[in-house]
């Protein structure tokens, strides 16, 4: 299969008291999508912020294309970053910037385009996720759905060979939903990426996925194909999948 894309070893990773990942290990093959899920707090996001390289664990690796980040300089860093896009939760997008300013952001701080070469490159990534003629709109004047496919169209603005998902369907009706999924899955197919998402959206985590990974205090619980997943016969996975209030995991 060669040399996976990502692998977590043994990741730990303390907030004072707080034990929030304890040992995870998890290998992303090429070209796959991996999708961790688990209730909120139990440290998905962190495990997105190491594999970017904005956190570093207190003991473990985190080796992205052959490289352990933890040996890499400040530079070296940056340099694989560009390797990387980002849809955050909420688009994140600098609502002083038009959209296509938004989506070229990147274009424009790391290459050495004109801003017409930056402005067609983003003309053409909307097009690529379903907006055409919102180039000169500010992101004030755009729907939580649009907003989403912008994030979407920068986030593969340097076309990455791994793209970062957190929370991708966070704060969309179910359709809309459904139409940012859709666009994960065209994105992976089209531009044959790496995809990493977090979740605890299980229509999501199923539709987009190859495979999927429980994190659960600390440790990655299970993995498995989405109908490996949803039919689980660990108590744990079993309960968040199907979204019970009775079993291993407590509310509090």
């Amino acid at each position: 299969m060669g040399e996976p894309m990502i692998q977590l070893i043994d990741l730990h990773k303390s907030f004072g008291d707080n034990r929030v990942l304890q040992g995870v290990n998890l290998t992303i093959e090429r070209g796959e999508t991996m999708v961790i899920i688990g209730g909120s707090g139990s440290g998905k996001s962190v495990i997105l912020k190491h594999i970017i390289g904005l956190m570093k664990p207190d003991r473990g690796k985190v080796i992205v294309v052959g490289q352990d980040l933890s040996a890499l300089r400040e530079r070296a860093l940056d340099e694989l970053r560009k390797k990387f896009g980002m849809l955050f939760q909420y688009a994140a997008l600098f609502d002083s910037l038009r959209v296509w300013e938004n989506v070229g952001f990147s274009l424009r701080q790391q290459t050495h385009l004109s801003d017409r070469e930056v402005k067609q490159s983003a003309t053409e990534k909307l097009a690529m996720v379903g907006l055409r003629g919102v180039e000169d709109r500010m992101p004030a004047d755009l729907s939580g759905g649009m907003k989403k496919r912008v994030g979407l169209a920068r986030a593969i603005a340097m076309e990455p060979e791994i793209l970062l998902y957190d929370e991708p369907t966070t704060g969309l009706d179910p359709i809309m939903a459904d139409a940012i999924n859709e666009l994960i899955v065209e994105m992976k197919r089209r531009l044959q990426v790496t995809g990493v998402a977090i979740t605890h959206d299980m229509t999501s985590a199923y539709k987009i996925a190859d495979r999927i990974a429980m994190l659960y205090q600390g440790k990655i619980q299970e993995i498995g194909t989405p109908d490996e997943i949803k039919n689980s016969g660990n108590p744990i996975v079993h309960q968040f999948v199907t979204g019970s209030s009775v079993g291993p995991i407590k509310t509090v």
